[in-house]
């Protein structure tokens, strides 16, 4: 009996991932972009505990990974295309746009097709052990939501914001799979010699997120890409 209920602990926690994004999506549709992005930030948490309790309780499964992927798609996926396409949805057009304005918000959901073959790729590719190739689903997540959360304001006072909004909607859908590797925050030892990049990039987060507040997630990711990327680049 006991076995029988460690087996399920993973599946269920990966289970509460899936329904936090089912909520996230929900809201993001009704413009309610904090609710979205606070059920964005729990299905992330839940989705780190997932792996780890399979991990530790030794219960890992073929049908956890699909699952896990099924829910990463939606939470890191779905939820923040659904805040995009709510985001321009309701943006102002200018009247030459004319009817192409009804069908550009939807340009939001090539995002969650981007994120999707990332999630297919990660499963597949066996470099993607201690470190990643690509952006990860969730730090997208995050960048997007923490975006309009805390920019939305800004964005919708610039007359170039569905402009900016679009093209960095197939940027990130690029770099999310992308042949670029992205270091990974695994620690083996606590030493510094070999975890400089990850011990530089906590200690300055810290300011960040004080400093911007809820923008404080899209300067976040933004710096760890841009230090990955530095940092590949120096290795090769």
């Amino acid at each position: 009996m006991a076995n029988s209920i460690k087996r399920h602990i993973p599946n269920s926690i990966t289970s509460c991932n899936l329904m936090s994004g089912c909520v996230a999506v929900y809201n993001a549709f009704l413009g309610c972009y904090e609710t979205a992005f606070l059920f964005i930030i729990i299905g992330a948490v839940f989705d780190f505990f997932d792996g780890m309790s399979a991990r530790l309780l030794g219960v890992s499964s073929p049908i956890g990974k699909e699952l896990d992927s099924l829910a990463d798609c939606v939470t890191f996926g779905v939820a923040p295309s659904a805040m995009i396409f709510t985001f321009l949805d309701t943006a102002i057009y200018p009247p030459s746009v004319g009817i192409i304005g009804t069908f550009i918000p939807y340009v939001a959901f090539v995002m969650a097709a981007f994120s999707a073959l990332r999630l297919a790729k990660f499963n597949l590719d066996e470099r993607q052990t201690t470190s990643f190739i690509g952006l990860p689903t969730p730090a997208n997540a995050l960048f997007w939501a923490s975006l309009i959360v805390g920019g939305g304001s800004v964005l919708s006072s610039s007359p170039w914001a569905v402009a900016a909004v679009v093209l960095m909607v197939f940027v990130s859908s690029l770099v999310l799979v992308a042949e670029i590797p992205m270091f990974a925050l695994k620690f083996k030892t606590w030493g510094w010699s070999g975890n400089e990049v990850k011990y530089i990039f906590i200690v300055t987060c810290v300011p960040m997120l004080l400093l911007l507040g809820m923008s404080g997630f899209a300067a976040v990711i933004a710096w760890y890409v841009a230090l990955s990327v530095f940092t590949s680049r120096r290795k090769a």
